[in-house]
């Protein structure tokens, strides 16, 4: 149920339902339902001292005045959608109210779309007609299409630019720029040399890691003093 807390028993003793719309007598005060809620269906003891019966919101408490004839339910449904105060009617409104009038200045939603069939744009039941809302036809309405769409094609290739994009690489030297002022020969003897060292370097690291290693790098340099041996 949408408002649990809402809806008061009828007054009149012979009925006593519960009504989620009830109605308060202007002239006795009590609540009744919409069977009886005129003056003469209740036996109302004071009915000379009204000319009009006003009922009152069951959500906020405000007085609803409607037509002479009119039903009162269809006075505070109107009320609901459109004045009430509430929480509860506030969020209805939100959820259900969100077709709003385009009409400059108009802040009236509808619950269903009202579009006009010369702008395309959605407006209220009081501008709905091309000639309340000063309507600028089928050639401004194309142009406000073809103006969604480019904007909708500009923003797709953009996500797709921002997701095929690469990190920037660093530029890569070419030839002449590493061999400077040296010859071929010279620069490809250069480049070997630098291949050797890198090499030694990466040999000399691993056998300090283990001590075999260390044995073979200290045999390299002559090896320890008790090691040496002399030929008589």
């Amino acid at each position: 149920m949408e408002f649990p807390h809402i809806g008061k028993n009828c007054s009149y003793k012979s009925c006593n339902k519960l009504d989620f719309l009830p109605y308060k007598c202007g002239a006795c005060k009590e609540v009744f339902c919409s069977d009886h809620f005129a003056y003469a269906k209740h036996d109302c003891p004071e009915p000379n001292t009204r000319d009009v019966q006003v009922p009152d919101c069951p959500l906020c408490g405000a007085a609803v005045p409607g037509r002479r004839g009119e039903p009162p339910d269809v006075a505070v449904g109107a009320h609901i959608d459109n004045q009430c105060t509430s929480d509860p009617a506030r969020e209805r409104r939100k959820k259900v109210f969100t077709n709003r009038c385009s009409f400059k200045g108009c802040k009236t939603k509808e619950m269903v779309p009202l579009v006009c069939g010369e702008c395309a744009l959605n407006f209220c039941l009081r501008h709905r007609h091309a000639s309340d809302h000063a309507c600028d036809g089928k050639l401004a309405a194309k142009k406000r299409a073809a103006a969604n769409a480019a904007m909708l094609r500009l923003k797709a290739a953009e996500s797709r630019a921002n997701q095929n994009r690469t990190p920037v690489a660093a530029p890569v030297s070419t030839f002449s720029e590493v061999q400077g002022n040296m010859t071929e020969d010279e620069a490809l003897a250069h480049a070997l040399a630098l291949s050797l060292q890198d090499q030694n370097g990466s040999l000399q690291n691993a056998s300090r890691d283990n001590p075999f290693g260390r044995a073979l790098s200290r045999q390299r340099v002559g090896g320890e003093p008790n090691s040496r041996c002399s030929l008589s």
